[in-house]
């Protein structure tokens, strides 16, 4: 075999670095393994949370398959938040943060280290955007892996997700259930280790990387406790070498047409809103020119063609077995509404990966693009004087195209929790959480604790809730996240006032409060950017460098 070290031999060839392969030989390595292409399995693994739980097994696995394949694998770990955890708390702040730490810590191991591949594990939400960052950084020949989903609780006959248990949270605070029921709820719905079981963020990006190349094609859907997942990182393992071999990088798969897929998978499963702030993020990364309005303007395009929780009927675990993610990307394919010949990290292209898809005979599952579910798929982007810069909405989640109301204003998340479970909160209304945005948190919290509270009380068509925080991919109702410029920065949601008529009108892409641009001068004078709540740390070093939501929350 040819010297596959390509970045290697810098810090394992030569007299003077005999201290180095010392250092190397304490823990385990040989002469010969260092002989080898070095491949990083960068791994989020953690006990706190299923999402990440088993990715310790699955490591196992993926470094059996490089050194079979011939490489010394060399696992290292970083960081990962459970967005289910810490939901409705300070704590949630961290989450869209440990995005960038992820992609920070793993491009410093990786060119520290000198490594000549990199496979990534991922599993909770802001692990599979931060390793795909990380590897549009480092560019060095590499895959991501996601462990896959959870499989659905059960109760009474009906399939569970963690969505179901905060929606219980509504219910038992509205009388709806009694205590007994909402502990059934709690118990039942996350049986297994694996990530939250709907098209929530972790499956939506995880449909993402298979559609935009960066995962082999039928490996994400896998679920997490499935013995086939074993196998797939076994060869996640194996390729890994493969493309070190033919030295095939990130930058050959992050390309323009690619980003499209991604988009319109996301579209066609009715995914979550955070998949446009973390395309966005990764496109910076690669230098590919991505707006919000290629969003708005490929979702309209691209119909619905799968029904999955939270805003239809069907886990991930059941999209799986009808044929999963290739099934869905067959279906695009034969649309023609997707750029097949994408390359992938299989060598292959996109079309050669999917073309054949195996769809489970009478599944319910996933439609043809000519018999969809939804003319439309589920992501709009509004804009209008409380939305400069555009906002998102996700229309998976709801059927309300038009609504107008009365402001309810409220400073921070938990005082609108606080408001919702006193059932302070009344149908018609639109609930306003503001100084929750990139800066302003900082961190961008999701309020699925909110969402989910007014759906468990019936109110999710009949209430809107706008924020300029993020949404869970589990929120369903009227919700729209991202409004940019936010709060923090003087924009105009930070003047909206309790009683303001706020006017959604989904058709004409439109977020609107109905104040005079002259009243809203006048409310501006003498205001100033609240004080920022952490003045060191990586919180206070997030704020002082993230950008806007609509550019991604990166942070420059």
């Amino acid at each position: 075999m040819s010297d596959l070290r390509l970045n290697s031999r810098a810090i394992t060839e030569g007299v003077s670095r005999a201290p180095a392969r010392a250092m190397l030989k304490a823990v385990g390595f040989t002469d010969e393994d260092l002989r080898k292409p070095l491949i990083g399995i960068a791994n989020t693994w953690t006990e706190i949370g299923p999402c990440n739980y088993h990715l310790r097994e699955l490591a196992e696995a993926v470094k059996a398959g490089v050194r079979a394949a011939g490489g010394t694998p060399m696992e290292f770990n970083t960081v990962s938040i459970s967005d289910g955890i810490t939901m409705g708390t300070e704590g949630m702040k961290t989450s869209l943060i440990s995005r960038e730490v992820i992609a920070d810590s793993i491009e410093l191991v990786v060119r520290g280290n000198y490594l000549d591949g990199l496979v990534c594990l991922s599993g909770c939400d802001k692990t599979n955007p931060g390793v795909m960052m990380a590897l549009a950084r480092v560019n060095v020949p590499g895959l991501a892996l996601y462990g896959g989903s959870i499989n659905h609780g059960e109760h009474h006959g009906k399939a569970l997700t963690v969505q179901d248990v905060f929606e219980a949270v509504g219910a038992f605070n509205a009388g709806k259930i009694d205590e007994k029921e909402f502990k059934c709820v709690e118990n039942a719905a996350c049986p297994t280790a694996g990530s939250c079981g709907g098209q929530f963020t972790a499956n939506t990006m995880a449909t993402v990387m298979e559609a935009i190349g960066i995962s082999p094609a039928g490996a994400n859907g896998i679920p997490a406790v499935d013995p086939a997942k074993k196998d797939a990182a076994r060869r996640c393992g194996e390729l890994a070498v493969e493309l070190v071999r033919r030295d095939l990088r990130p930058a050959q798969i992050f390309i323009r047409p690619a980003f499209e897929n991604a988009i319109r998978a996301v579209a066609a499963s009715g995914g979550s809103t955070n998949a446009v702030l973390h395309l966005l993020a990764l496109a910076h990364e690669v230098g590919v020119p991505l707006t919000l309005e290629d969003f708005d303007r490929l979702s309209d395009q691209t119909p619905a063609i799968a029904t999955l929780k939270p805003g239809g009927l069907y886990t991930a675990p059941e999209m799986h077995a009808a044929g999963g993610i290739t099934l869905l990307l067959r279906r695009l394919l034969e649309g023609g509404m997707l750029t097949g010949g994408c390359p992938t990290v299989t060598g292959r292209s996109l079309a050669e990966e999917v073309r054949n898809a195996p769809e489970t005979p009478g599944q319910q599952v996933i439609r043809p693009v000519a018999k969809p579910f939804k003319p439309h798929g589920g992501l709009v982007i509004l804009r209008g004087n409380l939305a400069e810069e555009g906002c998102v909405l996700k229309v998976a989640g709801s059927s309300v195209q038009k609504h107008r109301g009365p402001a309810r204003v409220f400073n921070c998340e938990e005082d609108a929790m606080a408001s919702v479970t006193a059932q302070k909160i009344k149908a018609g209304d639109v609930v306003v959480i503001r100084y929750e945005g990139p800066k302003g948190g900082p961190g961008m919290r999701e309020m699925l604790g909110v969402t989910a509270a007014l759906a468990g009380a019936g109110l999710a068509d009949s209430v809107a809730l706008l924020t300029d925080g993020r949404f869970s991919g589990a929120t369903r109702g009227m919700s729209i996240g991202h409004v940019a410029p936010e709060a923090a920065v003087g924009g105009l949601i930070a003047f909206v006032q309790e009683g303001d008529v706020i006017e959604i009108d989904v058709a004409a892409r439109k977020l609107h409060v109905e104040v005079a641009a002259v009243d809203f001068t006048y409310r501006r004078q003498g205001w100033t950017p609240p004080v920022p709540r952490y003045k060191r740390g990586v919180m206070a070093k997030y704020a002082n460098t993230v950008t806007s939501a609509a550019q991604g929350a990166v942070t420059s």
